[in-house]
């Protein structure tokens, strides 16, 4: 069966890669993921926390700024929390480089321009095959329009872009106004793909000790639903995009459903970290039975083939869906 895709310019055997995860943080389990089959993997982001933890301290840096304050230093990690600093974080992309065959994507995640630029270049020379921006952002302030949000984030790839020459990955949240739109700008700045989606860890509310309390789950397949919309939006939609998702497959039926809507690549983390790197082997065998036994002969047959640009009238279909889900539930008397 041909299970072949391409990624980020990458021709690879497969959809599945690993995703950013701890796994990245031990070179024996980044052979490990390549021996059970990983067509690439993507490390964990390098924060730029752990930057000015190396460069400057966290105090200064947090202090620095009017708005903050001492007690707010209490919220960031100790510098030994972080599984790699960023001179480790790049020895580490030279020493997977040496270590495996498959491309090895490094992930930044900056809130300065100029870390974004630096780091991205530093990444490069240490060798990564491309790099993954992961434009974790919320903004908080009533002062802070949509625009003004978009357009910094617009002007990260495109100043990142001008810095390196590597494919550029680009990780976005869900909450745009217009996502197809905000897609194409950055699009038009020098991405080459775009994964959906980041997962935001949000915090749980201590009610007793009045403290916020970290809160991390691995995910499931129902995070595979607002995926799917989305992957089946965007398909087609753009010439030089592969589109990337992560969050929501564990089974070989998750597989199917998001390449038919219009997956190039697959990044797998909690699936992953539940079952063991073998669940790598065992999805790429099963989705290729899968694909023999409903007779498609490729990846590339199967793909998008549930998308949105096979659909005649999409925005009927979107609100006609709308309206017979508000319809299907009744309540006994």
């Amino acid at each position: 069966m041909n299970l072949k895709t391409t990624y980020l310019g990458f021709e690879l055997p497969h959809p599945f890669m690993v995703g950013a995860s701890p796994i990245s943080a031990k070179l024996d389990r980044v052979r490990l993921a390549e021996d059970a089959g990983a067509a690439a993997i993507v490390m964990n982001s390098l924060f730029e926390e752990q930057i000015v933890h190396h460069e400057a301290g966290l105090e200064e840096h947090v202090l620095s700024h009017t708005e903050s304050f001492a007690e707010a230093t209490s919220y960031f990690p100790a510098a030994q929390d972080f599984h790699l600093g960023p001179d480790e974080y790049l020895e580490r992309i030279r020493e997977m480089k040496q270590a495996v065959d498959i491309p090895v994507i490094a992930s930044l995640n900056g809130t300065n321009l100029g870390t974004w630029m630096e780091y991205a270049k530093y990444m490069e020379e240490a060798g990564a095959d491309a790099l993954e921006l992961n434009l974790y952002y919320q903004p908080r302030s009533e002062e802070e329009t949509s625009e003004q949000v978009e357009s910094g984030l617009i002007e990260v790839v495109e100043k990142v872009r001008q810095s390196v020459k590597l494919p550029l990955a680009v990780k976005l949240s869900p909450f745009f106004s217009s996502l197809p739109h905000f897609v194409k700008q950055i699009e038009e700045k020098g991405a080459n793909a775009v994964v959906l989606f980041n997962r935001f860890y949000q915090p749980d509310i201590d009610i007793e000790n009045l403290e916020a309390v970290p809160s991390l789950k691995l995910s499931d397949s129902s995070e595979l639903l607002l995926r799917l919309r989305w992957l089946a939006i965007l398909a087609g939609r753009y010439e030089k995009l592969s589109l990337g998702m992560t969050g929501g497959v564990h089974t070989v039926e998750d597989a199917a459903k998001a390449i038919m809507a219009g997956a190039d690549g697959i990044q797998l983390v909690s699936t992953l970290l539940r079952h063991g790197l073998p669940q790598l082997t065992k999805l790429r065998g099963d989705l290729s039975s899968w694909m023999e036994e409903h007779e498609y002969e490729s990846l590339e047959q199967m793909k998008g083939s549930m998308s949105y640009q096979h659909a005649p009238n999409p925005e009927v279909i979107e609100r006609a869906n709308y309206l017979r889900i508000l319809q299907s539930w009744d309540v006994e008397a």
